[in-house]
C-alpha cells in the first residue's frame, strides 16, 4: 500500500469530479474539531434498548460547537423511520444565526428481495435524530490544511481505516489520536453489512451471533466514505474505527474492506481532533459487534 500526504490546503466535502457531493456543501472540514462517540453497540446487542435515541443539534452543543458540520457514522433513526437501518450523518447543525441543514443518508434492506436501500433523509423526513450508537466528526467546515491519503492496491489483510489507526497507535504509543474526514473508493468493490429492518427478538451474544443476523453485500465503486477511527482507548470503552458509505448508484451500508485489492483505489481527506468526547457511555458493556 503506497501512502501520499499532501501538504497543500484542500478543503474538502467536495468528492473528486463524476461524483455529485452530499449537502451541505461547504468549504471543508477545518476548525474546532472533535470526535464524539455517542452511546455504543451495548445498546443494540445482545438485545435493543429503544430508549437510546438523540438529535444531533443538541449532540452539537454538548460538544460545545453549535452549528457544527456533522459526518460520521451510526445507527439509523428507528423512531423516525419505524425501522432499524445505516445511518451516514452529514449535517449542518442550528446555530444562532444558521438553521440546521440535513444532507444524511441511510440504508436499509429491502424486504421484498433483500437487496440495499440507500435513500437521502431530508427527502421524507426532517428531523435530525439517530438512535443507539454514533460515532461523528465534526468541525466549524471551513477551509484549510488536510491530510491527503491516496491509496492504490491492497497488499496485507488490513482494510483502508486499520491501516491509517495503527499506524497512529505505532508511532503515538498511549497517547490516543482520534481522526476523521471522508475518502472515496474511487475503483474497486468493497463488502459491506446493512443491519436488518426488524431488531433482533433473541439475545445476540456473539460476533458469531452478529453475523448472522446481519445482512452483508458486495457494493461498487465509487463510494463515499465517512470514518472516525481513534489509535487506542484511553479507557472510555471506545468503538476504535467505524465507517459508514453512501453512492449516488443506490449502495451504501458499513464498511468492512475492499474485496479487490489488485485495483482498489482509495482518495481520502482526514484531520486530527483537537478534542475526544465521550456522551452516554454504556454502563454495561461488551467486546463484540464492533468490527
Amino acid at each position: 500500500m503506497f501512502w501520499f500526504f499532501g501538504p497543500e490546503a484542500r478543503g474538502l466535502l467536495a468528492p473528486p469530479p463524476g461524483i455529485e457531493p452530499a449537502p451541505p456543501a461547504l468549504e471543508g472540514i477545518c476548525g474546532k474539531t472533535r470526535i464524539a462517540e455517542v452511546g455504543g453497540v451495548p445498546y443494540l446487542l445482545p438485545l435493543v434498548n429503544k430508549k437510546k435515541v438523540y438529535d444531533l443539534n443538541k449532540i452539537a452543543k454538548e460538544i460545545q460547537l453549535p452549528g457544527a458540520f456533522v459526518l460520521g457514522a451510526g445507527a439509523g433513526p428507528f423512531q423516525t423511520l419505524g425501522f432499524n437501518s445505516e445511518f451516514m450523518p452529514v449535517v449542518q447543525t442550528e446555530s444562532e444565526h444558521k438553521p440546521s441543514v440535513n444532507g444524511s443518508y441511510f440504508a436499509h434492506v429491502n424486504s421484498a428481495d433483500g437487496g440495499c436501500l440507500l435513500e437521502k433523509y431530508s427527502e421524507k423526513y426532517h428531523d435530525f435524530g439517530f438512535a443507539l450508537l454514533a460515532n461523528l466528526f465534526a468541525s466549524e467546515g471551513q477551509p484549510g490544511k488536510v491530510i491527503e491519503v491516496k491509496a492504490k492496491r491492497r497488499t496485507g489483510k488490513l482494510n483502508f481505516v486499520t491501516c491509517m489507526r495503527q499506524t497512529l497507535e505505532k508511532h503515538y504509543g498511549d497517547k490516543p489520536v482520534g481522526m476523521g474526514g471522508t475518502f472515496v473508493i474511487q475503483k474497486g468493490k468493497v463488502k459491506t453489512h446493512i443491519m436488518p429492518a426488524e431488531f433482533s427478538s433473541c439475545p445476540l451474544n456473539s460476533d458469531e451471533d452478529v453475523n448472522k443476523w446481519l445482512r452483508f453485500y458486495e457494493m461498487k465503486a465509487p463510494l463515499v466514505c465517512l470514518p472516525v477511527f481513534i489509535s487506542r482507548d484511553p479507557g472510555f470503552d471506545l468503538r476504535l474505527e467505524h465507517t459508514h458509505c453512501f453512492s449516488h448508484h443506490g449502495e451504501g451500508g458499513h464498511y468492512h474492506y475492499d474485496t479487490t485489492p489488485d485495483i482498489v483505489e482509495y482518495l481520502g481527506y482526514f484531520l486530527p481532533a483537537e478534542f475526544l468526547y465521550r456522551i452516554d457511555q454504556p454502563t454495561e458493556t461488551h467486546s463484540f459487534g464492533r468490527d
